[in-house]
Protein backbone atom coordinates (compact mmCIF):
# COMPACT_ATOMS: atom_id res chain seq x y z
CA UNK A 1 0.00 0.00 0.00
CA UNK A 2 0.75 3.57 -0.14
CA UNK A 3 1.36 5.89 2.69
CA UNK A 4 3.26 8.99 3.78
CA UNK A 5 5.83 8.18 6.62
CA UNK A 6 8.65 9.81 8.69
CA UNK A 7 12.01 7.47 9.13
CA UNK A 8 13.26 9.63 11.68
CA UNK A 9 11.71 12.96 13.40
CA UNK A 10 12.45 16.26 12.02
CA UNK A 11 10.94 19.15 9.86
CA UNK A 12 8.44 18.48 6.69
CA UNK A 13 11.43 17.71 5.07
CA UNK A 14 11.42 13.91 6.74
CA UNK A 15 8.21 13.40 5.57
CA UNK A 16 7.95 11.11 2.62
CA UNK A 17 5.95 9.03 0.22
CA UNK A 18 6.71 5.12 0.89
CA UNK A 19 5.51 1.45 -0.16
CA UNK A 20 4.63 -0.59 2.56
CA UNK A 21 3.12 -4.06 3.02
CA UNK A 22 -0.79 -4.33 3.44
CA UNK A 23 -1.42 -4.31 7.11
CA UNK A 24 -3.66 -8.40 8.11
CA UNK A 25 -6.34 -7.26 10.37
CA UNK A 26 -6.60 -9.45 13.72
CA UNK A 27 -9.38 -11.53 15.75
CA UNK A 28 -10.67 -8.32 16.95
CA UNK A 29 -9.69 -5.68 14.30
CA UNK A 30 -10.99 -4.55 11.14
CA UNK A 31 -9.10 -3.32 7.92
CA UNK A 32 -10.42 -0.58 6.48
CA UNK A 33 -9.98 1.01 2.87
CA UNK A 34 -9.42 4.63 3.34
CA UNK A 35 -11.08 7.29 1.10
CA UNK A 36 -10.04 10.55 3.27
CA UNK A 37 -7.98 11.60 6.22
CA UNK A 38 -7.92 15.01 8.16
CA UNK A 39 -4.69 17.06 8.93
CA UNK A 40 -3.86 17.86 12.61
CA UNK A 41 -1.54 19.65 14.57
CA UNK A 42 -0.97 16.22 16.72
CA UNK A 43 0.56 15.04 12.97
CA UNK A 44 3.84 17.75 13.56
CA UNK A 45 3.85 17.36 16.89
CA UNK A 46 4.45 13.98 16.10
CA UNK A 47 6.91 14.23 13.43
CA UNK A 48 9.24 16.66 15.05
CA UNK A 49 9.91 14.31 17.83
CA UNK A 50 7.73 16.53 20.75
CA UNK A 51 5.99 13.35 22.17
CA UNK A 52 8.76 10.79 21.51
CA UNK A 53 8.97 10.33 25.25
CA UNK A 54 5.21 9.88 25.76
CA UNK A 55 4.50 8.05 22.32
CA UNK A 56 7.53 5.77 21.66
CA UNK A 57 6.48 5.03 18.07
CA UNK A 58 8.76 2.32 16.22
CA UNK A 59 9.97 3.72 13.43
CA UNK A 60 9.41 4.39 10.09
CA UNK A 61 6.25 5.97 11.20
CA UNK A 62 2.91 6.30 9.02
CA UNK A 63 1.84 9.71 10.30
CA UNK A 64 -1.98 10.43 10.76
CA UNK A 65 -4.71 10.45 13.06
CA UNK A 66 -8.46 9.90 11.56
CA UNK A 67 -9.83 9.03 8.68
CA UNK A 68 -12.79 8.03 6.85
CA UNK A 69 -13.40 4.85 4.70
CA UNK A 70 -14.74 1.21 3.59
CA UNK A 71 -14.43 -2.07 5.34
CA UNK A 72 -12.35 -4.16 3.52
CA UNK A 73 -12.47 -7.48 5.89
CA UNK A 74 -13.32 -7.93 9.25
CA UNK A 75 -11.70 -10.32 11.67
CA UNK A 76 -13.07 -13.51 13.31
CA UNK A 77 -14.15 -11.89 16.79
CA UNK A 78 -15.34 -8.41 15.09
CA UNK A 79 -19.14 -8.61 16.00
CA UNK A 80 -20.29 -5.16 15.05
CA UNK A 81 -18.83 -4.26 11.01
CA UNK A 82 -19.01 -6.15 8.07
CA UNK A 83 -17.52 -5.39 4.79
CA UNK A 84 -18.93 -2.55 2.98
CA UNK A 85 -19.32 -0.65 6.08
CA UNK A 86 -18.61 2.70 5.87
CA UNK A 87 -16.63 3.76 8.75
CA UNK A 88 -14.64 6.73 10.85
CA UNK A 89 -12.32 6.83 13.62
CA UNK A 90 -9.64 7.84 15.06
CA UNK A 91 -7.34 4.93 15.78
CA UNK A 92 -6.27 3.86 19.32
CA UNK A 93 -2.80 6.28 20.11
CA UNK A 94 -0.46 3.28 19.40
CA UNK A 95 -2.18 2.43 16.39
CA UNK A 96 -2.16 5.33 14.17
CA UNK A 97 -1.00 5.67 10.34
CA UNK A 98 -4.43 7.27 8.17
CA UNK A 99 -1.75 8.50 5.47
CA UNK A 100 -1.82 5.71 3.78
CA UNK A 101 -4.25 3.75 1.50
CA UNK A 102 -5.17 1.04 4.06
CA UNK A 103 -5.29 0.72 8.03
CA UNK A 104 -6.07 -1.85 10.76
CA UNK A 105 -8.46 -0.66 13.20
CA UNK A 106 -9.82 -2.42 16.61
CA UNK A 107 -13.32 -2.39 16.71
CA UNK A 108 -13.80 -0.77 19.89
CA UNK A 109 -12.44 2.49 18.24
CA UNK A 110 -14.36 2.63 15.04
CA UNK A 111 -17.82 3.56 13.95
CA UNK A 112 -20.19 3.97 11.22
CA UNK A 113 -19.58 7.26 9.96
CA UNK A 114 -22.15 9.81 9.42
CA UNK A 115 -24.83 8.66 6.68
CA UNK A 116 -25.29 12.54 5.65
CA UNK A 117 -21.66 13.28 5.13
CA UNK A 118 -19.18 12.57 2.63
CA UNK A 119 -16.70 10.69 3.29
CA UNK A 120 -14.09 13.89 3.23
CA UNK A 121 -16.49 15.60 5.64
CA UNK A 122 -16.27 12.51 7.97
CA UNK A 123 -12.71 12.34 7.79
CA UNK A 124 -12.27 15.87 9.52
CA UNK A 125 -14.31 15.02 12.11
CA UNK A 126 -12.97 12.37 14.90
CA UNK A 127 -10.34 13.77 16.44
CA UNK A 128 -11.80 17.05 16.76
CA UNK A 129 -15.10 16.01 17.55
CA UNK A 130 -13.88 13.48 20.42
CA UNK A 131 -11.60 16.39 21.56
CA UNK A 132 -14.55 18.45 21.72
CA UNK A 133 -16.86 16.03 23.44
CA UNK A 134 -13.99 14.34 25.69
CA UNK A 135 -13.36 18.15 27.40
CA UNK A 136 -17.39 19.57 27.19
CA UNK A 137 -19.03 16.53 27.95
CA UNK A 138 -17.08 13.64 29.95
CA UNK A 139 -14.76 15.87 31.64
CA UNK A 140 -16.56 19.59 32.11
CA UNK A 141 -19.57 17.84 32.32
CA UNK A 142 -21.67 21.10 30.75
CA UNK A 143 -24.49 22.01 31.67
CA UNK A 144 -27.09 24.30 30.09
CA UNK A 145 -27.08 27.94 31.23
CA UNK A 146 -23.49 27.64 31.64
CA UNK A 147 -21.14 30.04 30.58
CA UNK A 148 -18.22 28.45 28.09
CA UNK A 149 -15.44 30.10 26.47
CA UNK A 150 -13.63 28.12 23.60
CA UNK A 151 -10.45 29.68 22.11
CA UNK A 152 -9.71 29.51 18.65
CA UNK A 153 -13.54 28.78 17.31
CA UNK A 154 -12.39 29.05 13.92
CA UNK A 155 -9.81 25.97 14.32
CA UNK A 156 -10.57 22.50 13.74
CA UNK A 157 -11.30 21.95 17.81
CA UNK A 158 -13.24 25.30 17.92
CA UNK A 159 -15.44 24.74 15.24
CA UNK A 160 -16.86 21.61 17.01
CA UNK A 161 -16.75 22.61 20.00
CA UNK A 162 -18.81 25.66 19.32
CA UNK A 163 -21.58 23.70 18.36
CA UNK A 164 -21.22 21.13 20.95
CA UNK A 165 -21.47 23.47 23.26
CA UNK A 166 -24.73 25.27 21.74
CA UNK A 167 -26.01 22.10 21.98
CA UNK A 168 -25.51 21.11 25.17
CA UNK A 169 -27.25 24.46 26.66
CA UNK A 170 -24.11 26.84 27.34
CA UNK A 171 -23.52 30.44 26.82
CA UNK A 172 -20.49 30.41 24.14
CA UNK A 173 -17.84 32.75 23.84
CA UNK A 174 -15.07 32.67 21.44
CA UNK A 175 -11.43 34.19 20.50
CA UNK A 176 -11.72 34.49 16.50
CA UNK A 177 -10.17 37.00 13.68
CA UNK A 178 -12.92 39.09 12.84
CA UNK A 179 -12.82 37.40 9.39
CA UNK A 180 -14.09 34.52 10.71
CA UNK A 181 -16.66 36.91 13.07
CA UNK A 182 -19.87 35.79 11.50
CA UNK A 183 -18.92 31.93 10.84
CA UNK A 184 -18.47 31.55 14.43
CA UNK A 185 -21.80 33.44 15.33
CA UNK A 186 -23.52 30.67 12.98
CA UNK A 187 -21.49 28.05 14.65
CA UNK A 188 -22.88 28.78 18.27
CA UNK A 189 -21.03 31.69 19.60
CA UNK A 190 -22.72 34.78 21.38
CA UNK A 191 -19.49 36.13 22.13
CA UNK A 192 -17.01 36.79 19.49
CA UNK A 193 -13.75 38.32 21.15
CA UNK A 194 -11.46 39.63 18.37
CA UNK A 195 -8.09 38.18 19.24
CA UNK A 196 -6.23 40.61 17.25
CA UNK A 197 -7.78 43.71 18.91
CA UNK A 198 -9.33 42.69 22.18
CA UNK A 199 -7.85 41.40 25.25
CA UNK A 200 -10.57 38.43 25.89
CA UNK A 201 -9.33 38.84 29.36
CA UNK A 202 -11.05 42.21 30.10
CA UNK A 203 -14.03 41.32 27.91
CA UNK A 204 -15.47 38.29 30.04
CA UNK A 205 -15.60 37.09 33.76
CA UNK A 206 -17.32 34.47 35.59
CA UNK A 207 -17.21 31.75 33.10
CA UNK A 208 -17.65 28.15 34.21
CA UNK A 209 -15.21 26.09 31.63
CA UNK A 210 -12.32 26.96 29.41
CA UNK A 211 -11.41 25.16 26.59
CA UNK A 212 -7.90 26.20 26.02
CA UNK A 213 -6.06 25.05 22.54
CA UNK A 214 -3.15 27.48 22.48
CA UNK A 215 -1.35 27.28 26.12
CA UNK A 216 0.88 29.57 26.99
CA UNK A 217 0.18 33.43 27.77
CA UNK A 218 -3.14 32.18 26.56
CA UNK A 219 -4.24 29.57 29.32
CA UNK A 220 -2.17 31.52 32.30
CA UNK A 221 -5.22 34.35 31.57
CA UNK A 222 -8.03 32.25 30.87
CA UNK A 223 -7.36 31.29 34.45
CA UNK A 224 -8.57 34.74 35.84
CA UNK A 225 -11.80 34.75 33.50
CA UNK A 226 -13.36 31.67 35.76
CA UNK A 227 -15.33 32.13 38.39
CA UNK A 228 -14.71 29.84 42.31
CA UNK A 229 -14.86 26.47 41.18
CA UNK A 230 -14.58 26.87 37.79
CA UNK A 231 -12.02 24.55 34.88
CA UNK A 232 -9.50 25.34 32.41
CA UNK A 233 -9.42 21.96 30.63
CA UNK A 234 -6.37 22.67 28.21
CA UNK A 235 -4.95 20.24 24.83
CA UNK A 236 -1.68 22.22 24.54
CA UNK A 237 -0.28 21.87 27.36
CA UNK A 238 1.31 21.35 29.74
CA UNK A 239 0.62 17.69 30.75
CA UNK A 240 0.00 17.55 34.04
CA UNK A 241 0.67 14.25 37.08
CA UNK A 242 -3.23 12.90 35.81
CA UNK A 243 -2.04 12.55 32.23
CA UNK A 244 0.29 10.77 33.65
CA UNK A 245 -0.68 8.44 35.67
CA UNK A 246 -3.12 8.14 32.24
CA UNK A 247 -0.35 6.83 31.13
CA UNK A 248 1.00 4.55 33.43
CA UNK A 249 3.89 7.04 32.71
CA UNK A 250 7.37 5.70 34.17
CA UNK A 251 8.62 8.01 37.95
CA UNK A 252 10.98 9.62 36.09
CA UNK A 253 8.53 11.13 33.47
CA UNK A 254 5.61 11.28 35.87
CA UNK A 255 8.04 13.69 37.79
CA UNK A 256 8.87 15.99 34.63
CA UNK A 257 4.73 16.02 33.76
CA UNK A 258 4.78 17.04 37.43
CA UNK A 259 7.41 19.90 37.00
CA UNK A 260 5.49 21.00 33.71
CA UNK A 261 2.37 21.93 34.84
CA UNK A 262 3.17 22.91 38.81
CA UNK A 263 3.00 26.75 38.07
CA UNK A 264 -0.22 26.82 36.54
CA UNK A 265 -1.99 24.03 38.59
CA UNK A 266 -0.71 26.27 41.68
CA UNK A 267 -2.02 29.75 40.36
CA UNK A 268 -5.06 27.94 39.46
CA UNK A 269 -5.42 26.58 43.34
CA UNK A 270 -4.61 30.20 44.40
CA UNK A 271 -7.68 31.31 42.50
CA UNK A 272 -10.13 28.48 43.64
CA UNK A 273 -10.11 27.39 39.51
CA UNK A 274 -8.39 23.90 38.31
CA UNK A 275 -6.33 23.21 35.48
CA UNK A 276 -6.52 19.86 33.71
CA UNK A 277 -4.62 18.54 30.76
CA UNK A 278 -6.44 16.71 27.70
CA UNK A 279 -4.87 14.25 25.42
CA UNK A 280 -7.87 12.81 23.62
CA UNK A 281 -8.26 9.33 23.55
CA UNK A 282 -10.41 7.01 20.66
CA UNK A 283 -13.96 6.17 21.50
CA UNK A 284 -16.17 4.20 19.24
CA UNK A 285 -18.71 4.60 20.99
CA UNK A 286 -18.44 8.02 21.30
CA UNK A 287 -17.96 8.62 17.48
CA UNK A 288 -21.61 6.82 17.51
CA UNK A 289 -23.20 9.60 19.48
CA UNK A 290 -21.64 12.45 17.78
CA UNK A 291 -22.92 10.62 14.42
CA UNK A 292 -26.59 10.64 15.34
CA UNK A 293 -25.53 14.60 16.37
CA UNK A 294 -24.16 15.24 13.10
CA UNK A 295 -27.35 13.31 11.43
CA UNK A 296 -29.63 15.12 13.35
CA UNK A 297 -27.99 18.78 12.02
CA UNK A 298 -26.83 19.48 15.43
CA UNK A 299 -23.06 19.28 14.41
CA UNK A 300 -21.79 19.52 10.97
CA UNK A 301 -18.48 19.43 9.84
CA UNK A 302 -16.13 22.82 8.39
CA UNK A 303 -13.62 22.04 5.48
CA UNK A 304 -11.15 24.40 4.69
CA UNK A 305 -9.49 22.56 1.64
CA UNK A 306 -8.96 19.03 0.15
CA UNK A 307 -5.70 18.03 -1.36
CA UNK A 308 -5.69 14.65 -2.88
CA UNK A 309 -3.28 11.67 -2.03
CA UNK A 310 -0.38 12.34 -3.78
CA UNK A 311 -0.02 16.00 -2.44
CA UNK A 312 0.09 15.22 1.32
CA UNK A 313 3.28 16.63 2.22
CA UNK A 314 1.76 19.78 0.71
CA UNK A 315 -1.55 19.30 2.73
CA UNK A 316 0.23 19.11 6.13
CA UNK A 317 2.22 22.22 5.05
CA UNK A 318 -0.47 24.27 4.28
CA UNK A 319 -1.87 23.61 7.89
CA UNK A 320 1.04 23.82 9.52
CA UNK A 321 1.82 27.57 8.05
CA UNK A 322 -1.63 28.72 9.32
CA UNK A 323 -3.36 28.97 5.48
CA UNK A 324 -6.60 27.51 6.48
CA UNK A 325 -9.21 30.15 6.49
CA UNK A 326 -11.21 28.44 9.53
CA UNK A 327 -11.96 24.27 9.87
CA UNK A 328 -9.87 21.22 8.82
CA UNK A 329 -7.50 20.42 6.09
CA UNK A 330 -8.29 17.08 4.57
CA UNK A 331 -6.68 14.58 2.42
CA UNK A 332 -8.60 12.70 -0.11
CA UNK A 333 -7.41 9.05 -0.99
CA UNK A 334 -10.66 7.84 -3.49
Amino acid sequence: MKTYLIQKYGDQSAVRAAELPDPEPGADEVLVKIHAASVNPLDFKIRDGDFKLILPYRLPLVLGNDFAGVVVRVGSAVTRFSVGDEVYARPGKDRIGTFAELIVVHQNDLAHKPATLTMTEAASLPLVALTSWQALVERARVQPGQKVLIHAGSGGVGTIALQLARHLGAHVATTASAANAALVKELGADIVIDYRAQDFEELVEGYDIVLDTLGGKTLEKSLRVLKPGGKVIGIAGPPDPDFARELGANPVLTQVMNALSFKTRLHAKRRGVSYSFLFMKADGDQLRELARLVDAGAIRPVVDRVFPFEQTREAMEYAEKGRAKAGKVVIAMV
